[in-house]
C-alpha cells in the first residue's frame, strides 16, 4: 500500500467520483470525496478547507467534476483549487487548464488555432446575423457556452418562416447573450469518445442513438458500444488533447463525409462511457496513473 492523501473532488455519491475514491482507497487506506459547494478558503492563512481538512496539505486532488452543471460560478470553484496547487499539491488536471475548456468557446479557440476539424461555427450577439447563420447552414445547433451532455442545446432549421426562426433565436439568447452556433452535422447516428491518460491513447467508444433524437448522448438515449477508430482518426485526436495536457480526458469525435471532426475536448472524461463501451476501468488507471505521478 503506497500512503499517499489523495482526495476526490466530484459529485458525492455518483458512480464515477466514488469508484474513483473507492480505486484510491483500495491502494492507499485514504478515502476522501469532496463537494466544492463545501470547500472554503483563507487567504491570509493560505488554507483551503473542507470537512475539517486543509487541502492544503494533502499529497493530491483528482478533480472528477467540479459541479452537477456548468456556469460562470464554475470558473470561481476552479479559482480556489489554485490555491492547493500554489501549497505543492499536485491537482489532477491543473487548474489553469481545466478553467481553459469549461468555458465551450475557450476550449473550440483553442482548437481551431490547433487547426482541429471542427464543425462550421459562427459565434455572434446579434440576433440578425443568427438568423442569416440559420439559413446559411440550414439546420444550426445553438450551443450554451456552459453545459455538458448536450443540456440547454437546441436545433433551429432553415424550413420555417423568418419569424418563427426568431422567435426560437431570441427564446435561445434569453440565457445566452453570446450566442454558439455550429451546422448541424450528420451523425450516421453515432458519434465516439476517444480516451486519454496521461496523454497516450487508451481505446475509444461508440455513442449510438436509440431514437430519433439529434444528439447521441446517454441523456437522450444512446448507448455506448466498443469501436475501433483508423490510426488516422486516433492521431487527430492526440493533437486535439495535447493542445490541453489534461491528465485524462476525452475527445468527441464524428465520422462525415469530408473526414473525422472534433467536437470537444472533455474538461474531466467520462468513466462510465469507458467502462461499459469498452471494459477499461479508467477510475483504476486514473488512481495508478496518480500515484506514479506522485512518486516521482
Amino acid at each position: 500500500m503506497i500512503h499517499k492523501k489523495i482526495a476526490v473532488i466530484g459529485i458525492p455519491g455518483k458512480w464515477s467520483t466514488e469508484v474513483l475514491a473507492d480505486r484510491l482507497e483500495e491502494k492507499t487506506g485514504f478515502r476522501l470525496v469532496i463537494s466544492m459547494a463545501d470547500v472554503h478558503a483563507d487567504l491570509s492563512t493560505n488554507s483551503l478547507y473542507a470537512q475539517g481538512v486543509n487541502l492544503c496539505q494533502l499529497d493530491g486532488i483528482i478533480v472528477k467534476k467540479i459541479s452537477q452543471t456548468y456556469n460562470p460560478n464554475t470558473l470561481d470553484r476552479i479559482e480556489l483549487l489554485r490555491l492547493a496547487e500554489k501549497n505543492g499539491v499536485r491537482v489532477f488536471s491543473k487548474p489553469d487548464t481545466i478553467i481553459r475548456m469549461i468555458d465551450r468557446l475557450g476550449c473550440t479557440m483553442t482548437l481551431r488555432n490547433g487547426d482541429i476539424p471542427m464543425p462550421a461555427t459562427r459565434i455572434s450577439e446579434d440576433i440578425d446575423y443568427a438568423l442569416q447563420t440559420v439559413h446559411d447552414f440550414g439546420a444550426a445547433v445553438f450551443k450554451p457556452l456552459y453545459s455538458t451532455k448536450a443540456r440547454g442545446m437546441c436545433v433551429i432549421e432553415s424550413n420555417q418562416s423568418d419569424d418563427q426562426i426568431l422567435n426560437q433565436i431570441t427564446e435561445f439568447k434569453r440565457d445566452n447573450p453570446m450566442m454558439y452556433i455550429q451546422e448541424k452535422v450528420e451523425l450516421a447516428g453515432q458519434d465516439y469518445g476517444m480516451v486519454f491518460l496521461g496523454g497516450d491513447y487508451m481505446g475509444t467508444y461508440a455513442r449510438i442513438s436509440q431514437n430519433d433524437s439529434w444528439n447521441t448522448t446517454i441523456n437522450s438515449g444512446g448507448k455506448y458500444a466498443p469501436h475501433t477508430p483508423s490510426q488516422s482518426t486516433i492521431e487527430l485526436a492526440s493533437k486535439a488533447q495535447a493542445l490541453f495536457g489534461m491528465d485524462f480526458t476525452t475527445v468527441d469525435v464524428a465520422d462525415t463525409k469530408d473526414g473525422p471532426i472534433i467536437f470537444e475536448v472533455s474538461a474531466f472524461g467520462g468513466f462510465k462511457g469507458a467502462k461499459e463501451g469498452i471494459g477499461i476501468d479508467a477510475a483504476n488507471l486514473y488512481a495508478d496513473y496518480a500515484l506514479k505521478e506522485l512518486s516521482q
